[in-house]
């Protein structure tokens, strides 16, 4: 049996305290307010606990073999709980603890924000969709590298501030494109797991999130990514084209054919392979699968010299648009990183009139300088496929432009190396 004692409870008398001895010191003056009490172990230790009478019974709430300080504390606050009309105080922390449990066990369980990314992905791989290899690179780097508490953190945890800050971080860095994309990459994975619960088709890891919420909706597009209205001058123009044609290897050749070939959609640009090249014609066919057409749409890319030779640059497999030596086709994240650091370069060196700009600039800057350089707007719209839905284009236009499309393409490789931009006008073939 313990030995009691009246001594005075103190944070030294405690360090002094016998196993089995007790001591106790009243939590305040106020009647009622309980006492922490003190008691020595056999180890040295002192465990400690928290005493309150009531009318019907004592009760004696195990603190636990801590700091002085800390049982003062902890006692202290069980004391105010106990006199702000908790009064069966032991069975309550016996409720909260059990609790703690449950919901420690709750969060084990718990799906997160990666689960949910990572099925949407799976689900656009199962649909045999294209865009599910860029999708995949952007969320990984975008959030589950930039973000991996947020990752996973469960998703009944995920509110929009947070997927405001994880848009926001990407385009602070000025990567405005890529912040829409990857906006628009999470918004589509919370509306595809919210409408798996009525699509008996849908992944079932979809489906099995429970969602039925989508924090995302309501954040802001980021000026509906064409705010921007950013065309390269012709010295600008030069400047970036000096750039990567100095620049040595896979990285310049890369940037010289989308530059070259008329600013095409990367996505599309990484799925050419050696079949699509047509060595006779000098063209590429890409598949233009954009909008809401069921049946992508071939599109003919010309190939002027310096393209060709960008593209042997490149080439070592099966893929034409490559950093891999052909192995796989470039994502758009790929390119869009090389383009930030030449543009970097330019940036130092003073050679940007009007700050820096991104791969959607170099495509309307393209457009912008073909304009001035009198190239017709239907050419223009068939060589960079835009605008071309219109029921006329799709059932009864079958002219495919590939000259007239050379000739522009020639024409923007004269106006980027500094040479004359006339173009020599080209008759349409009876």
């Amino acid at each position: 049996m313990g030995t009691k004692t009246t001594s005075t409870l103190t944070a030294r008398s405690a360090m002094l305290l016998q196993p089995g001895q007790w001591l106790s010191r009243p939590i305040s003056a106020s009647r009622g307010s309980g006492t922490l009490q003190a008691r020595g172990l056999a180890d040295g230790s002192v465990a400690y606990y928290f005493r309150v009478t009531t009318t019907a019974k004592r009760e004696r709430i195990p603190l636990g073999a801590i700091p002085y300080r800390m049982a003062v504390q902890r006692a202290t606050e069980l004391s105010q709980r106990y006199q702000g009309g908790t009064r069966d105080l032991y069975d309550t922390l016996k409720e909260e603890r059990a609790e703690r449990v449950r919901q420690r066990a709750k969060a084990k369980n718990a799906k997160d924000l990666g689960d949910l990314l990572m099925a949407y992905v799976a689900q656009l791989e199962r649909s045999g969709k294209k865009t599910a290899k860029e999708v995949r690179t952007g969320l990984m780097h975008n959030v589950a590298d930039a973000w991996p508490k947020l990752w996973s953190t469960p998703l009944d945890e995920i509110t929009t501030d947070h997927l405001v800050d994880v848009v926001g971080k990407v385009a602070s860095a000025g990567r405005t494109r890529t912040a829409g994309k990857l906006r628009a990459y999470i918004r589509a994975a919370y509306s595809a797991a919210i409408k798996a619960h009525r699509d008996a088709a849908a992944l079932p890891a979809l489906r099995e999130l429970h969602i039925t919420v989508n924090p995302a909706a309501s954040i802001a597009p980021l000026g509906n990514s064409g705010t921007r209205d950013r065309a390269l001058s012709v010295a600008e123009l030069r400047a970036y084209w000096r750039r990567i044609e100095a620049l040595p290897g896979i990285d310049g050749a890369l940037l010289r054919f989308h530059l070259l070939t008329g600013g095409q959609r990367l996505q599309q640009l990484a799925r050419v392979t050696l079949d699509d090249y047509d060595r006779d014609a000098k063209a590429l066919r890409l598949m233009d699968i954009k909008g809401r057409r069921t049946e992508p749409r071939t599109h003919m890319v010309p190939l002027i010299q310096p393209a060709i030779d960008a593209m042997h640059v490149m080439q070592g497999g099966p893929f034409l648009f490559t950093t891999t030596a052909g192995k796989s086709g470039a994502s758009w994240f790929l390119v869009a990183k090389r383009l930030e650091r030449v543009v970097d370069a330019m940036e130092k060196a003073g050679e940007l009139e009007h700050g820096p700009f991104t791969l959607g600039d170099l495509r309307r800057t393209i457009e912008t300088r073909l304009a001035a350089a009198k190239i017709s707007k239907d050419v223009r719209a068939h060589l960079q496929s835009h605008g071309l839905g219109g029921v006329q284009e799709r059932n009864y236009n079958r002219y495919d432009f590939l000259e007239e499309k050379r000739a522009a393409l020639e024409a923007l490789y004269r106006i980027a190396t500094g040479a004359s931009a006339d173009v020599v006008p080209i008759s349409r073939k009876a």
